[in-house]
């Protein structure tokens, strides 16, 4: 399990790079949008860890898909559509959610250390 993570992983990084340095290859397509699924489906399974398996991946693929629509959503709103930033604020927004959940799940381990 672990390398199947890391093969996804890699993937992910290459069809973000592929789309930021703008490579006219075959794989861009299909490897950048596993990237605009896996960064905020990852970011979002990680939030869901109690919930069962199969409703773990529903939610955090819909949550992607819903983070997707939003960032182009605001970036038709203020005329500013571009594939390179459409990456790099779903890249950022992915980041942000990872960042609060290891915030949540340090403040959890603190707080329990303080009790006992």
């Amino acid at each position: 399990m672990p390398l199947l993570a890391g093969a996804a992983a890699a993937i992910a990084g290459v069809g973000a790079v592929l789309a930021l340095i703008d490579v006219n290859s075959p794989l861009r397509a299909p490897f950048t949008l596993f990237f605009l699924l896996a960064a905020p489906g990852t970011a979002v399974a990680a939030a869901l860890r109690g919930l069962e398996p199969f409703g773990r991946t529903v939610a955090s693929l819909t949550a992607a898909i819903a983070v997707n629509l939003l960032v182009a959503q605001g970036m038709l709103a203020v005329h500013r559509w571009s594939v390179r930033g459409g990456i790099v604020a779903v890249a950022a927004l992915s980041s942000l959610i990872l960042l609060l959940v290891l915030v949540r799940r340090l403040r959890g381990r603190t707080a329990r250390r303080r009790a006992s």
